[in-house]
């Protein structure tokens, strides 16, 4: 027995010994490796790496993969020990290995060959979308890039809820999401993936219902769920149900229902049959835009004193398989008003300045809305108490509102400010602007190194940035860097430039020109000095601000019209003194289309004009002021044409040199869609008076002796004002007053017949072509047709053609669909009035013409501002007895008047 157990010890001890001969060998060198993890841990060796290989790879680099193990050769390790251990975790925690094991090919004493045997996860090849059209599904590649990541769970889960939030956000709450993988045969170790999309119907909103309101209506409490609406009808039904139910509306149930009790079936039967448009507001449910809108309704509680206002709970429950309803109980808790205001910790202003700063008595309604305005920022006012302190150096001032007593409704508010150290500015910079040169944005940078720091100032260089109209308005964003050890803060200007030369290339009705094509270059950052640096020319040198103007208009024969303009905004690099250029030329013909053999030439009419200007800012009253002059020659050249101005003449020649001047004040925010400011312009046109130096000119001599060199001074004024409304930078109200006179220095000439006043329609050169006059639109109304002396063109004794006083307002309301420089646009409804005279006699400014409508206006870089309104004009064309009615009318450019 003994004898046996001895030789089954010999057998073991020689197998074992055979074993530790063959560690080298594996499926890669014939004998098995062993894996390190089934060594025996109680009792551990100490090796040196020898050598380290990976195997099983088809897209990794062995190298690569060694390294992220943290194993190295020569490394001294325990084996079994927590370098195996961790390099093992190192190797998962990559998430690219599908398997991996740690294998020894081979012991030589204290030396140890390692083996990373290794399985690679498959990688996405291809990702494909089906159920979904072209534009959504360019959408969700952005959103689902995965392609050529590996395979995992997490990844796919993620691309998965991603989609289902894109639709979700589109009002898509029951989206299905289904993941199919296939093999990619076409490269190694690789998948396709699909998703199947079924977004199914949108989700609408049914019915909101408040409960626990008493102070607050249902419907201004839903006016601040501003994007979260029900459905029109429900809207509609509810409103007029509750009216007929009322005792004062019995008579309009009994006039639709023949009864004077109604039933909520038949009211509801009604409002379905006669109401079936959803109007503007959408009714779909946007989960993230339903908890904005919340807190929203209960800011709007707050600023009405229900500091305490809350949302007791919410409910969204299904009312049908594509719409919800949604129940929302508030408690609206007591109204407070503010009664004893302290302040603390102010030493540079008393408290009766801040006090009336703050613009809040006691008795007020509590509105922590309007109290946090007036504490720290006030975008319409900008006279908040943060500026009595930030517009004089003190960066760091801070004011902090604490109540420190509630009695009854009730609250005493304590203002503890903190004014720290006057702040200077130590350095201003600016980065982004790769086109623009430096100095054509430092020029108009107002807050300047070494002065105290100034809020004002900093946020009128925004506003002056923003008008260049090199950059991005949104995008313009101060970086602060404040010291307080040093009193001090280095700025710098955030840009990003947006596209601003604009290509116009389009084709118009123009009445009796029928159709004419335009060619328009504008180069608004234009560069004279880097002409001969081509590394500057994209596609004509830029950088400098400089202004170039080309443009063609033509219709064959009929019409032509050449421009040429150039300016320069900082003329001599000091001071913002702006000199401009411009050459002007237009032909206008009356073609016999029938007798082209002939020459097909009935009469032309050509103005040749030259103008040279020169404009600066000034300081008073305001530095938003400025004052431009002018010196322009034009020359009027009739080919039995006259008499379409009411000319006796019908050929001859007209000159005139007309000095202008304009003073102006604009402080708008944007040149393109201007939230707040105003603008103003007031400008006069004068000529020398021919008539007084030459005593053989009256009112009986011959026109072309009267008209040789024009004579007259014209009086042009214009305003436009801009205000926020609804409490959303969104829309903005604009309203808009024009004045236009034409006069002559006495009885002796009289008004000339050039130069008057022609209005209605669009107001744009490009459809009026009315030549030596000035063009004022009125939508909802022909083009010209509100014009004196319109009737009686082609007549023997024609008047003259056009008005000499005029006036016009607008009132607009605008809403900002897209702030995005590539195209911005903005809806508008508009209501305007005006009416042209050709006798200061038969002047009347409460005689006007009324017309009302809506338009839309995109503006793009490459061609400017495009609009299209729809007028509806209340008033009848002079000279008819029927009213204009409704007309469609189409822009390019921004127009003033």
């Amino acid at each position: 027995m003994k004898r046996s157990i001895l030789l089954l010890l010999c057998l073991i001890w020689s197998l074992s010994a055979l074993a530790q001969i063959r560690l080298g060998q594996s499926r890669y060198a014939s004998p098995k490796p062993i894996n390190i993890l089934e060594l025996n841990y109680a009792k551990p060796q100490k090796f040196r790496i020898a050598g380290i290989k990976a195997v099983g790879l088809s897209t990794l680099d062995e190298v690569a993969i060694i390294s992220l193990s943290g194993l190295k050769v020569d490394d001294r390790i325990e084996v079994p020990g927590d370098a195996i251990s961790g390099a093992l975790k190192k190797l998962w925690g990559q998430g690219i290995i599908g398997d991996v094991k740690i294998l020894v090919t081979k012991i030589e004493g204290e030396d140890i060959y390692l083996l990373l045997d290794l399985t690679e996860r498959p990688r996405f090849s291809r990702v494909e979308f089906s159920g979904i059209n072209k534009t959504q599904e360019g959408e969700l590649r952005d959103k689902v890039n995965i392609r050529g990541r590996v395979v995992r769970d997490d990844v796919l889960n993620t691309a998965k809820r991603n989609i289902e939030k894109y639709y979700l956000d589109k009002g898509y709450l029951n989206t299905e999401v289904k993941i199919i993988q296939d093999r990619d045969t076409t490269l190694p170790n690789s998948v396709k993936l699909r998703f199947d999309i079924d977004p199914k119907a949108k989700v609408k909103i049914n019915e909101i219902a408040i409960y626990g309101n008493e102070e607050i209506s249902d419907s201004a409490i839903k006016g601040k769920l501003k994007k979260t609406k029900e459905h029109a009808r429900i809207a509609i039904f509810k409103d007029i149900y509750s009216r007929i139910l009322d005792a004062d509306a019995k008579s309009i149930s009994t006039s639709i229902f023949n009864t004077q009790e109604a039933s909520e079936e038949q009211v509801n039967q009604y409002i379905h049959k006669n109401f079936k448009l959803n109007f503007f507001n959408g009714s779909k449910f946007i989960p993230k835009e339903y908890r904005s809108d919340k807190e929203k309704a209960i800011t709007f509680y707050n600023s009405k004193g229900f500091r305490d206002a809350k949302i007791l709970e919410d409910s969204v429950y299904d009312f049908t398989e594509n719409k919800i309803n949604i129940d929302i109980s508030l408690e609206e808790g007591r109204k407070y008003y503010y009664r004893n205001i302290t302040f603390t910790g102010n030493y540079i202003h008393e408290d009766e300045v801040l006090l009336a700063k703050l613009g809040i008595q006691k008795g007020d309604v509590y509105d922590k809305e309007k109290l946090d305005k007036r504490l720290n920022y006030d975008p319409q006012k900008g006279d908040d108490v943060s500026s009595l302190y930030q517009d004089n150096g003190y960066l760091f001032f801070s004011i902090d509102p604490v109540e420190i007593n509630v009695s009854g409704d009730s609250i005493d508010l304590e203002m503890r400010i903190f004014e720290g150290p006057q702040v200077t500015v130590n350095s201003v910079g600016i980065k982004g602007n790769d086109r623009t040169s430096d100095h054509v944005v430092m020029r108009e940078i107002r807050i300047l190194p070494g002065q105290k720091f100034n809020r004002s100032l900093l946020v009128r260089t925004i506003r002056e940035l923003s008008t260049l109209g090199y950059f991005d308005p949104e995008k313009i964003n101060p970086d602060l860097r404040p010291n307080f050890e040093s009193a001090t803060v280095d700025i710098t200007f955030e840009l990003e430039e947006r596209p601003n030369d604009q290509i116009e290339l389009s084709g118009g009705w123009g009445g009796f020109f029928g159709f004419v094509g335009t060619v328009g270059l504008v180069f608004n950052n234009f560069s004279i000095k880097n002409i001969g640096d081509f590394s500057k020319w994209d596609p004509l040198p830029v950088g400098d601000g400089q202004k170039l103007s080309l443009r063609v208009q033509a219709n064959g024969q009929a019409f032509q019209n050449y421009s040429l303009s150039l300016s320069e905004p900082w003329f001599g690099g000091k001071k913002p003194n702006s000199l401009s250029f411009a050459f002007n030329h237009s032909v206008q013909r009356q073609v016999d289309y029938f007798n082209q053999a002939g020459g097909g030439d009935l009469g032309s009419f050509k103005i040749t004009g030259v103008t040279l200007g020169l404009s600066r800012r000034i300081t008073w009253p305001d530095d938003y002021f400025s004052i431009s002059n002018s010196l322009q020659f034009q020359n009027y050249e009739f080919n039995q044409f006259g008499t379409s101005f009411g000319l006796s003449y019908a050929t001859g020649n007209s000159k005139s040199v007309v000095l202008n001047t304009t003073i102006a004040r604009n402080n708008v925010d944007n040149t393109i869609y201007p939230r707040q400011g105003s603008n103003i312009i007031l400008s006069m046109n004068l000529t020398p008076p021919y008539a007084s130096l030459n005593n053989n000119l009256n009112e009986e001599s011959q026109d072309q002796d009267k008209y040789k060199w024009l004579e007259y001074h014209k009086w042009m004024f214009d305003a436009s004002f801009y205000t926020p409304v609804f409490g959303s930078p969104k829309w903005v109200a604009s309203a808009r007053a024009h004045m236009g006179f034409l006069g002559s220095y006495g009885n002796k000439l009289g008004i000339i017949p050039l130069e008057r006043f022609v209005m209605g329609g669009d107001g744009m050169n490009f459809n009026n072509f009315a030549l030596g006059q000035e063009i004022i639109g009125l939508r909802g109304y022909e083009n010209q047709s509100i014009t004196p002396g319109r009737n009686t063109r082609g007549t023997a004794n024609p008047d003259p053609y056009g008005g000499v006083v005029y006036n016009k307002y607008v009132m607009e309301l605008r809403f900002l669909v897209s702030p995005n420089p590539s195209a911005t646009i903005f809806l508008l409804t508009f209501a305007e009035a005006g009416n042209n005279w050709g006798d200061y006699r038969d002047f009347n400014p409460y005689n006007l013409n009324k017309s009302a409508g809506v338009g839309a206006r995109i503006f793009m870089p490459a061609f400017g501002l495009l609009g299209v309104d729809w007028g509806y004009g209340f008033d009848p064309i002079p000279g008819t007895l029927r009213r204009s009615g409704p007309k469609f009318h189409f822009t390019i450019g921004q127009q003033f008047r």
